[in-house]
């Protein structure tokens, strides 16, 4: 059995029909990227993936826990950098202090932030806090890591940061699905790729397949890739 299986998601806004009968699965320790225009339905697919909006129809089979990283950090201001990745494990999954605690500090060492478990939010770049975001979702022990475009609040210098924290995650198997619109890298570190349009996969495979597909789409969107 697959670790997440989504069978026929379909997901209105009033009239706005934003994701039309939604199929895939994610295996354990498999990278999945999901590419496609902006208003396409991929961050919607996720929200529901999270339960942060609810479905209309289908099914979402996931018995696991999972972490979420946002576009925007979503950091509490008030606390510190290691207050914000320790939280969570102690309050809801009430685990003890010492293990959270050397958990968080070896977490925050992984990300290259080993001194800055005391500085707040606002002391941080903007890759920084983002890192800070994962190292809060990892420090749940996640069995699934979903990305709502990681990179698009950051600048080209910040966004290798992040993106070289990625693939060092995926080198380590862990399992992920990933919103980008960092094509390179959804081609260099994903096992598979979805491309999403108006609410349907028009096309999805290897990213061999994907990046060489004949779909008039797929080849629009990914022109560049051609030249």
């Amino acid at each position: 059995m697959s670790l997440l299986e989504i069978k026929n998601i379909k997901k209105s806004f009033d009239d706005n029909v934003v994701l039309k009968d939604i199929s895939l699965n994610v295996e354990k320790g498999e990278v999945l990227a999901i590419i496609g225009p902006s208003g396409s339905g991929k961050s919607t697919l996720l929200r529901c993936i999270t339960d942060l909006e609810t479905e209309d129809s289908g099914e979402i089979n996931f018995e696991g826990t999972f972490g979420l990283v946002f576009q925007n950090f979503n950091l509490f201001p008030h606390h510190s950098v290691i207050k914000n990745i320790t939280h969570a494990p102690l309050k809801v999954q009430k685990r003890d202090k010492e293990d959270v605690f050397a958990h968080a500090r070896d977490l925050l060492k992984k990300m290259g932030l080993e001194d800055k478990e005391d500085a707040y939010p606002c002391e941080l770049s903007g890759g920084q806090q983002q890192r800070v975001s994962i190292a809060r979702a990892l420090a749940m022990n996640p069995d699934i890591l979903f990305f709502d475009e990681p990179t698009s609040a950051l600048d080209p210098e910040l966004t290798g940061e992040i993106l070289t924290v990625i693939k060092d995650l995926a080198a380590e198997k862990m399992t992920m699905v990933i919103v980008t619109h960092e094509m390179a890298f959804a081609r260099n570190v994903a096992d598979n790729i979805i491309f999403m349009d108006d609410g349907v996969i028009v096309e999805q495979g290897t990213p061999e397949e994907v990046f060489s597909s004949d779909n008039p789409r797929m080849k629009e969107f990914l022109g560049k890739f051609y030249d």
